[in-house]
């Protein structure tokens, strides 16, 4: 982590966010590739050992690039960590990213996951121990491409079993779990309190991992 932080990491600034409400494709790109980018790729590079250590393999960091857009900008941005070097989105993976409004920590298995049933099915089996191990403020979420979710707390053991049966048979079906600073958490400007909190973070979320596989 000292690495990083000798590197020049200072956490992240307002700028950042703002970063990712710039009006059009162009100019919000290429403030995302100045502006923020250059900081995902340091936690990529800075986690990938405690994360390689933590899942007992190696895991790859991947820094979203946005290359299929053409017209419509990108509302959040990321690097995402996957056991597997040339990809993450077919794999269960961890990730942390930024939208306008917050920071995100979280384990995510999407729609182009293979690994998909095996997750709902082992999940839908320990729900009581996963409703136990994670905590009340980590936020639940179906589908990566909104914001918002449903806080832990707030997701009854009915509707996280009916999330997973989803996820069984739909297609398009996906479910995301960890998380969520709002952009003036004081921990987004400390950079080395944010690692810690992002390796915490992952550890309490490791279990879910566990399940994809």
């Amino acid at each position: 982590m000292s690495t990083l932080i000798n590197a020049g990491f200072a956490g992240f600034a307002d700028s950042d966010f703002d970063a990712l409400a710039v009006p059009g494709l162009e100019g919000r790109m290429e403030a995302i590739i100045r502006q923020v980018r250059p900081k995902l790729e340091g936690l990529g590079n800075a986690l990938a050992p405690y994360l390689a250590e933590l899942c007992a393999e190696p895991m790859y960091p991947h820094v979203a690039k946005h290359a299929r857009r053409s017209v419509n900008p990108p509302d959040d941005t990321w690097v995402a960590w996957s056991r597997h070097p040339r990809g993450y989105k077919a794999h269960p993976h961890f990730q942390i990213g930024l939208w306008s409004t917050h920071l995100f920590i979280q384990f995510a298995i999407i729609y182009e996951s293979g690994n998909k049933t095996v997750f709902a099915s082992a999940a839908a089996d320990e729900l009581d121990s996963i409703r136990t191990a994670i905590p009340a403020s980590f936020v639940w979420s179906k589908d990566h491409t909104l914001p918002d979710g449903v806080p832990h707390a707030d997701l009854s053991g009915e509707s996280l079993t009916e999330w997973l049966a989803r996820l069984k048979t739909v297609k398009a079906a996906e479910i995301t779990c960890g998380l969520h600073l709002a952009r003036g958490d004081e921990r987004l400007q400390d950079p080395d309190l944010l690692l810690r909190t992002a390796e915490d973070t992952f550890r309490r979320l490791l279990p879910l991992y566990k399940l994809s596989f």
